[in-house]
């Protein structure tokens, strides 16, 4: 967006009367909260987060003790041009110090404490593995550069698998996608497309994660929590407890008007009325919806309930009317949408940190994604910036794990992840590291290990095809929206926190009518030298000079050869 159109628009009339009801606490209904405050000029009072869980934040959590244990079933990728994102958090006061933004805070933690992998995959317990290239045969990125060329209705609901060659799952590029973003081979590649190009001017750092932020905390109490803390602050109202059953609408004259939502409090059904000119966000998933958690000696055992939560209510309301999306293609195949992360809590430990930033030569926070390329799990882990929780004593410690393959047997525990209790899924992890000997003595100063089972957690990846996603603001819409993870976004990328933030900002302004512009996502596959550094990249190119190539000789003495 360009500075001629930031502005501050014009409150909307009778705004001060008017209510927003955003059926959801994660953040989407956070942000959005946020906008009808600071660019629709609603009263805080007029806005009301209704949630199911005792607390917000949705996916973004991070909870715990030094005594139990801590958790956080993840954290989503940051990058700089999350438009979105840093517009909304460009806004938001610092818990630490008011005077500065949490924006502030973040781009100054990123600039004294970059993420530069130097250790981004590993194999034979612990052995450093080849990560200098993508690896990619010239078929391969050429693979690539036709999915870029292919139109999403072309590609309609092909699977990666389907797409690619058997060749490219072997490469260096797969194994870095597939982990950082969490692709399996039978997801869609219309969202690899997406990614590929929203992303395209990260490629040539890849392989060592450069470009990627991260945040002082987990993402709860680096963003979630002076979030909120500043909404509550404006007088929004938080009503925890409440679980949305249903969405009532008037379709007449060919309109879509929310009149009422049910839910259901203290074990009692209720009806929220929504008066003219009010208007209603439904988030209508959750990547997390119906998580359980293990712990040390217990198993993360799978919910795989006929009570889906925001999906059901997604399911009611989809039945209801042409334009809401077809809630059926993400949310009906557990098996292939789910996985487990586990958290570690560590306490007076003198092996693991030690030997891991022997190993990989990152200090904590500043090396990402580490991935076990001959586990049979696909297991990958991330040690954060220390402490990772608010709350956190400095002689305890926490690192995170994930993977990929649930239900096949172990490389040292010959157990499935699925069964295995949070115990048995780090002396997996301590095996693949290389501290297999080590074992007894680190688990003495293991405070727990807590499973998360999430059966919904890529379930935006689904194969599908336009109109599975419903429209943020449906066609014949009159004062209801969807945001999140599940409604189309064109061209951004599911899976992210920009997503939900831009998917709240579209929902705001187009159903305020506001003459702000909602920030365009980064094109970054239209510029040359993206497109330039990222087909050097995939092809191997960069240590081959641009005149010993046929397009080098084309181009000498030209500006475009300067440029590239």
């Amino acid at each position: 967006m360009g500075n001629y159109q930031r502005i501050n628009p014009k409150a909307p009339a009778e705004i001060e009367r008017r209510h927003a009801y955003l059926l959801g606490g994660g953040i989407a209904s956070l942000s959005a909260a946020e906008f009808l405050i600071r660019d629709g000029h609603m009263p805080g009072k007029n806005i009301h987060i209704v949630e199911m869980l005792p607390m917000e934040g949705g996916s973004m959590d991070g909870a715990g003790t030094a005594e139990e244990g801590y958790t956080a079933r993840g954290g989503r990728e940051i990058e700089e041009h999350f438009e979105c994102f840093m517009d909304l958090f460009g806004s938001v006061p610092s818990l630490m110090n008011p005077e500065r933004t949490v924006l502030d805070e973040f781009r100054e933690l990123n600039l004294e404490e970059p993420i530069e992998s130097h250790c981004r995959i590993v194999s034979n317990q612990g052995k450093k593995g080849d990560f200098s290239s993508l690896g990619l045969s010239t078929e391969n990125a050429l693979e690539l550069a036709r999915l870029h060329m292919l139109s999403e209705e072309k590609l309609g609901s092909t699977t990666i698998e389907q797409y690619f060659s058997p060749s490219f799952f072997e490469t260096n590029f797969w194994f870095f996608w597939a982990t950082m973003f969490a692709f399996e081979k039978w997801h869609s590649v219309v969202e690899v497309k997406r990614y590929t190009e929203r992303f395209m001017h990260l490629i040539g750092g890849l392989n060592c994660l450069k470009g990627i932020l991260h945040t002082e905390y987990n993402q709860y109490d680096s963003l979630i929590l002076p979030l909120t803390t500043m909404l509550k602050n404006q007088g929004v109202q938080f009503e925890y407890g409440c679980t949305v059953t249903d969405i009532d609408f008037d379709f007449n004259g060919g309109k879509k008007t929310a009149t009422a939502y049910r839910y259901i409090r203290n074990g009692t059904e209720k009806v929220q009325k929504i008066q003219s000119g009010d208007v209603a966000l439904f988030t209508n998933g959750s990547m997390t919806q119906n998580t359980t958690r293990g712990s040390l000696d217990k198993p993360a055992v799978i919910n795989r309930s006929g009570d889906k939560g925001c999906f059901s209510v997604w399911e009611k309301v989809a039945a209801k009317t042409e334009g809401f999306g077809h809630p059926e293609k993400f949310c009906s195949d557990i098996d292939k949408s789910k996985w487990l992360s586990f958290t570690v809590t560590l306490k007076d430990d003198d092996i693991v940190f030690p030997y891991l930033l022997n190993l990989t030569g990152d200090k904590p926070g500043m090396g990402g994604l580490v991935t076990i390329k001959d586990s049979s799990w696909f297991m990958s882990w991330v040690v954060p910036k220390q402490p990772h929780f608010i709350n956190q004593p400095e002689n305890v410690k926490v690192l995170w794990a994930y993977a990929l393959n649930l239900d096949v047997g172990g490389d040292y525990v010959k157990k499935t992840m699925s069964e295995c209790t949070g115990r048995e899924m780090f002396e997996e992890l301590l095996y693949h590291m290389g501290l297999k000997d080590k074992i007894p003595q680190i688990l003495n100063h293991t405070v727990n290990v807590i499973p998360s089972m999430m059966p919904y957690i890529t379930s935006q990846f689904m194969p599908r095809v336009p109109g599975d996603r419903p429209d943020v603001i449906p066609a014949g819409s009159t004062n209801f929206a969807f945001v999140g993870q599940f409604a189309e976004v064109p061209q951004d990328c599911v899976f992210t926190v920009e997503y939900s933030v831009r998917s709240a900002m579209m929902a705001v302004y187009g159903l305020l009518n506001l003459e702000k512009t909602v920030e365009p996502v980064y094109p970054s596959q239209y510029d040359i030298r993206v497109l330039a550094s990222a087909a050097r990249t995939c092809l191997n190119l960069n240590n081959v000079p641009l005149k010993d190539i046929p397009l080098g000789r084309l181009l000498a003495g030209t500006e475009l050869a300067k440029m590239l």
